[in-house]
């Protein structure tokens, strides 16, 4: 489908929604515009995200520029001072197809933000293809009712809701049947899930019925999580369900058990090794990633080595670093920080430990056979998330294979299908 350009920053949510919100300009009439979905965990993000809109502009100067996302919900007013910028709409806004028709007959206000707040609904994205139809997002969850003390984003996306589970099960049929192998369910919170329903629920509740009531699903992923909210049920499929992916990146932020208690986060770094360690005990080829937050403040030395530590007292092999942020209106913003220079060389640290870690992974891979499905570029994701170059394959992008991994190459590993 063709239609507006989509640049999209962020998370995979972001992912899902520039997805509908590319169908529902394409309705409106809206296929020559330009939407820049952007992002605020960080100042760099909100930074990144700005220059995009301007370069937007110098890449398509007769376009109509629409700016949405987080940093559009969080920083209206910013984004609607940029020249380049023709409409600045919320979060709640981006997802309502009567506001693209306004857009589109240029029948709206230059920012369009609500109270996210107020809004008690996650929109229902009914989708049947992504892409290459290796693999597809579907939002289940949106918002956030934590308070982490280093976050914006539940000022971005307001408070938790969820999706009916059996409009969540209508969507992967959709999906299943439009060609995808893998669904990837994602969220905010993605553990919060079903609080909020008129008939409560929990995330295990979600993930058995999807695989239970969606046959045809090969494999089913689950995007970032927090440990300390994983359910019993959910533990079972985990660990026991072969078509729920052995990979599984928490939302772990700090290795130091006073850091933690400062970010106002739900577990302890012994927790968090505990829930590792049982899980690879159950079924061993899980891999395990975490989000890992340098230089939050007040961390010392001694702190900073408990968040090194973990990689590998956890066994974490897919690690996403951030070099914390002060984001205006959070009480971490107004604690003690940390000088730049020494936040930036804690996070090369980190990231320098955790690519030794991911490679480490890839290494102990080789000469094993496993399941992969093929992306577009000849190349293949396994279960645990790692990256294969196929050495040489007629498969078409989605396919389901069975491969014989060979060496790592820098990343990723290479190999071949087995016939």
């Amino acid at each position: 489908m063709t239609g507006p350009t989509m640049i999209t920053h962020g998370c995979r949510l972001n992912a899902v929604e520039s997805e509908a919100m590319r169908r529902m300009a394409v309705s409106a009439g809206l296929e020559e515009a330009v939407i820049v979905n952007t992002c605020a965990v960080t100042n760099e993000a909100v930074r990144s995200s700005r220059q995009s809109v301007r370069k937007a502009r110098r890449e398509h100067p007769d376009a109509k520029i629409i700016v949405t996302g987080c940093a559009a919900q969080t920083e209206p007013e910013m984004f609607a001072a940029l020249s380049e910028a023709d409409a600045v709409i919320g979060n709640a806004e981006k997802l309502a197809p009567d506001e693209w028709r306004r857009m589109a007959n240029d029948d709206h206000d230059r920012i369009r933000v609500n109270d996210i707040m107020s809004v008690r609904d996650t929109a229902a994205h009914l989708i049947d293809a992504y892409g290459d139809r290796a693999r597809a997002f579907l939002e289940v969850q949106n918002g956030c009712d934590h308070r982490c003390t280093f976050c914006i984003i539940p000022y971005g996306r307001g408070n938790s809701r969820s999706k009916p589970i059996d409009s969540v099960i209508e969507q992967a049929r959709l999906l299943v049947d439009g060609g995808h192998k893998e669904i990837v369910l994602t969220g905010v919170d993605l553990t919060s899930y079903g609080a909020d329903l008129d008939t409560p629920a929990r995330l295990g509740d979600l993930v058995g019925a999807i695989l239970d009531n969606t046959p045809g699903l090969y494999r089913l992923r689950l995007s970032s999580i927090d440990g300390a909210e994983i359910d019993d049920a959910l533990m079972e499929r985990i660990c026991g369900d072969h078509r729920l992916a052995p990979h599984l990146h928490l939302s772990l932020q700090a290795g130091n058990n006073l850091i933690l208690k400062r970010m106002k986060r739900r577990h302890t770094r012994e927790q968090a090794i505990d829930l590792c360690t049982s899980i690879r005990a159950r079924r061993p080829e899980v891999a395990f990633g975490a989000d890992i937050i340098a230089g939050f403040p007040t961390e010392t030395d001694a702190m900073f080595e408990d968040s090194l530590n973990i990689i590998d007292d956890a066994g974490l092999s897919f690690v996403h670093v951030f070099s914390f942020s002060p984001r205006e209106g959070t009480p971490a913003a107004r604690m003690p920080q940390l000088p730049r220079q020494l936040i930036k060389e804690r996070a090369a640290a980190l990231r320098k430990k955790a690519d030794t870690a991911h490679r480490a992974l890839l290494d102990s891979l080789h000469g094993s056979e496993a399941e992969a499905i093929v992306e577009s570029g000849g190349r293949a994701r396994l279960g645990n998330f790692a990256l294969m170059q196929l050495d040489a394959s007629e498969a078409p992008a989605g396919a389901a294979v069975r491969v014989l991994i060979g060496a790592r190459d820098g990343d990723m590993i290479r190999g071949s299908i087995i016939s």
